[in-house]
């Protein structure tokens, strides 16, 4: 027979559990907890961190693919700040970001995309009208688009039907615009090209990233381990704030009694508690779901996923001067430097973060190491001589939901029909793209609908909840 245990030792006051320990499960946890919840996490896996973790290989720590964050990104910011992280992964003081095309003239290679402290939309238009990748009539219609595209109405439930690519060409943007700009951002942000996108996720993109505020673009990114922060500071904040965090511990069913109490199944173990929140992929939201919680459960089936692939290549020697850089006329997307982050003591590592990636994501090794090693040679002239010390890859094959023209319909919110469940993940309905913000505000939401029926006090999270309505 299992035995019933509480979440947190001791008695009195509401209890919680939160399956799933990825960054909208930390973060539900945490905001919890911070409420007086008594509250237990559970996670299938060995570690926290979802998606963002890392790993060793030999001396080397390796992050499973190469993550940022903007300015914008208050909800991670605040995750950061929470677990005392942020001065391990800093913003630019100043949006500015190196893009070199591979097939460009020889002086005329090296484009910047950056910004001024102007007001909105000037802080962009010093580097719009000297990016060398676009031609002078291209850049004029990147501005008028850019203004069309901040006076849409992101509550239009309309723009969630539309599809990015069609609306870009109506509003006069070449090819060679949307590979050098539009495609530039979308691709890395929505991890999908422009004609397989929502306008409305773009839209949110572009106008909160870009259209904003002078420094929404701003760029940051760990400059440790992800394991580091998503992980190991983060399982000290949880233990902390009194969670009990248990891993390699599946959830297999959840049900509820005729008093509204929760039962948690997982091996061995049953886990009592007032509220529960599954934030866990949309998938697996679906099969541990009770019957009736959702009106049209079925829809968690239909939103796709999307790959990305990372390419790892560890060189003898220094290759690029910067610590990153985004690529065109080529199929590397953005490289960045890992070598410090990652322990490499000799030489260099770069790491290739690889979005869309549906046509490469089962591609052989030697297949991808004869397509890569090529062009970055073809990108960084240092690195045609320089000897290849190790070369691997990661696939993530679901790393985020796919932002398809209707997908919104299908995302639900943090409440279901069920009292005390609920649902966090960056699939859920926060108006964002599958990023790390989106499983923080999913998580946010989540906490606050769950301490608004509990009674519990909620005024730590008001900022970020009404940033993120």
């Amino acid at each position: 027979m299992s035995e019933v245990t509480q979440p947190v030792g001791g008695s009195g006051g509401p209890t919680a559990v939160v399956v799933g320990g990825g960054l909208a499960g930390i973060t539900t946890a945490l905001a919890l907890a911070d409420a007086g919840v008594r509250v237990t996490l559970l996670e299938g896996r060995p570690r926290l961190g979802g998606l963002a973790f890392s790993f060793q290989r030999g001396d080397l720590t390796v992050d499973n693919g190469q993550h940022v964050y903007l300015r914008c990104c208050t909800g991670y910011r605040w995750f950061l700040d929470r677990i005392d992280g942020a001065a391990l992964a800093p913003l630019q003081d100043r949006l500015d970001v190196p893009v070199l095309d591979a097939a460009g003239t020889p002086g005329r290679r090296l484009g910047r995309i950056g910004r001024t402290a102007l007001p909105v939309p000037l802080h962009l238009a010093r580097s719009l009208a000297t990016y060398q990748h676009l031609s002078l009539a291209e850049r004029a219609k990147v501005g008028r688009a850019a203004l069309a595209l901040k006076g849409l109405d992101l509550a239009d439930p309309a723009l969630d039907a539309q599809n990015f690519g069609s609306w870009l060409t109506a509003h006069g943007q070449s090819e060679r615009a949307v590979e050098a700009l539009w495609d530039l951002v979308g691709v890395a942000t929505l991890n999908a090209v422009a004609g397989d996108s929502s306008l409305g996720l773009a839209a949110m993109v572009f106008k909160t990233g870009l259209l904003s505020d002078p420094g929404a673009a701003d760029i940051g990114w760990a400059h440790v381990p992800l394991g580091e922060l998503h992980d190991t500071l983060a399982r000290k904040a949880l233990d902390s704030a009194g969670v009990r965090t248990e891993v390699r511990t599946r959830v297999t069913s959840i049900s509820s009694d005729e008093n509204g109490r929760w039962s948690v199944q997982v091996p061995g173990e049953v886990v009592d508690a007032d509220t529960v929140v599954l934030a866990v992929p949309q998938r697996e939201a679906h099969d541990l779901l009770p019957e009736g919680a959702l009106d049209a459960p079925e829809r968690l089936l239909e939103i796709g996923t999307a790959p990305i692939l990372n390419v790892h290549v560890i060189y003898d020697r220094k290759v690029l001067s910067r610590p990153f850089f985004a690529a065109l006329g080529s199929p590397v997307q953005w490289v960045f430097d890992r070598t410090e982050a990652s322990g490499l003591r000799e030489g260099q590592y770069l790491a290739l973060s690889q979005s869309a990636a549906q046509h490469e994501i089962d591609e052989p090794v030697a297949a991808l190491r004869a397509r890569y090693l090529p062009e970055l040679e073809r990108l960084l002239p240092a690195a045609r001589g320089a000897e290849v010390k190790d070369f691997f890859v990661t696939r993530e094959r679901t790393a985020t939901f796919a932002p398809t023209p209707g997908v919104g319909r299908l995302r639900p919110g943090a409440r279901t029909k069920a009292p005390g469940l609920y649902l966090a993940g960056s699939w859920t309905a926060t108006g964002w793209p599958a990023t790390m913000e989106s499983a923080v505000r999913s998580g946010v939401s989540a906490a606050g609908a769950a301490l608004g029926a509990l009674g519990r006090p909620r005024d730590h999270l008001l900022e970020l909840f009404e940033e993120a309505a």
